[in-house]
């Protein structure tokens, strides 16, 4: 006999902001995959995916023969197209493409192969003649990832370069719940490096490509204002990049924190407050096609953002004093290195 099974772990993921229900589904889980193990003189091969990797010890104890071939690079290509992939099978199919912009928008994702695009992303923008959407995106929004990251007022920026062990990786507690591996192995994080360090490798997380990107703080940022509010912002944030006119750019910031309603962050203590605009500010530009890093280092020190927009580039200084401080005025640039005060 052969076994496949497809999305082992659905049931559970179905299930996880129910604690007590995913716990009962484990365990009969377990009691499934032990009589498999019961009966593997009749076994031949057994094969089973799934988005999240649980511990041996709460599912697979019963079925402990199983070998992980998520992080083994001689099955790094299996999740995903190539570029080899489309630079051939798909060639005929994607002739006068920007293929730079499908590149930035659906590849990225690294399993220790090559870098992959997402299959489902590149069927799509192909069936819907080459439109630039959030396809994968959209099939399901990341609700109970974004509760947790606010209720952890965990600090967005960070996403951009996480740094991480093996163990964080590998492991899915569902009574111990962690955010960076429940957001590697949920697709919204990828490997961008391995770093070797005197305890053995460590890698390096970020987000994937544009559309995850974009989407994911979009998905935070809509969780905070309404959608009218955000459009409103949106044609505020444009006016400012088309006419570089920075001095504009702080009423938009203010307009943006007015927006948010206060149980968003009075409930948090107040050395969480600076994070907590920093990752505003982070989710509000990005989710608007904006260019930025977070903290960037320069020969004078850190820079609080720094945006890449309209073939422009903004500095933005002193902005958290700004929000600490309403008399505060904070500094913006439109070229790098000439800094302008404002208010």
């Amino acid at each position: 006999m052969v076994i496949l099974i497809d999305e082992y772990d659905k049931p559970i993921l179905d299930n996880i902001e129910n604690i007590p229900e995913a716990l009962l589904i484990r365990d009969g889980m377990r009691d499934f995959y032990t009589k498999i193990k019961e009966n593997h003189e009749y076994l031949r091969f057994a094969f089973l995916t799934g988005v999240s990797k649980f511990p041996k010890v709460s599912i697979f104890s019963g079925l402990n023969n199983l070998e992980d071939i998520s992080l083994n690079p001689a099955f790094g290509n299996v999740c995903g197209y190539t570029q080899l992939d489309l630079d051939t099978t798909f060639a005929p199919y994607l002739e006068g493409v920007d293929m730079e912009q499908v590149k930035r928008w659906y590849n990225g994702y690294n399993f220790l192969g090559d870098k992959v695009y997402n299959p489902f992303d590149i069927m799509l923008f192909i069936k819907n003649n080459y439109e630039f959407d959030n396809y994968w995106f959209e099939t399901g929004t990341p609700r109970f990832l974004v509760e947790l990251i606010k209720k952890s007022s965990y600090f967005i920026p960070r996403f951009e370069r996480l740094s991480v062990n093996k163990s964080l990786l590998n492991s899915f507690d569902i009574e111990n719940l962690n955010l960076e591996t429940i957001l590697f192995q949920s697709g919204y994080l990828t490997i961008k490096r391995l770093m070797p360090s005197g305890t053995g490798v460590r890698y390096e997380l970020g987000f994937p490509n544009k559309e995850v990107q974009i989407s994911f703080n979009d998905a935070i940022l809509q969780s905070m204002i309404s959608v009218s509010e955000k459009e409103l912002l949106h044609d505020e944030l444009l006016d400012v990049i088309e006419t570089g006119d920075v001095t504009k750019l702080e009423s938009v910031i203010r307009h943006l924190f007015a927006s948010i309603a206060y149980n968003n962050y009075t409930n948090n203590h107040i050395e969480r407050y600076e994070g907590f605009y920093a990752s505003v500010l982070f989710a509000f530009f990005v989710g608007f096609w904006v260019d930025i890093i977070a903290e960037d280092v320069s020969n004078r020190g850190r820079i609080d953002l720094t945006l890449k927009a309209g073939g422009q580039t903004f500095l933005l200084e002193r902005f958290l004093e700004l929000m600490h401080n309403p008399k505060q005025s904070f500094y913006a640039s439109e070229v790098v290195g000439k800094m302008m005060p404002l208010g």
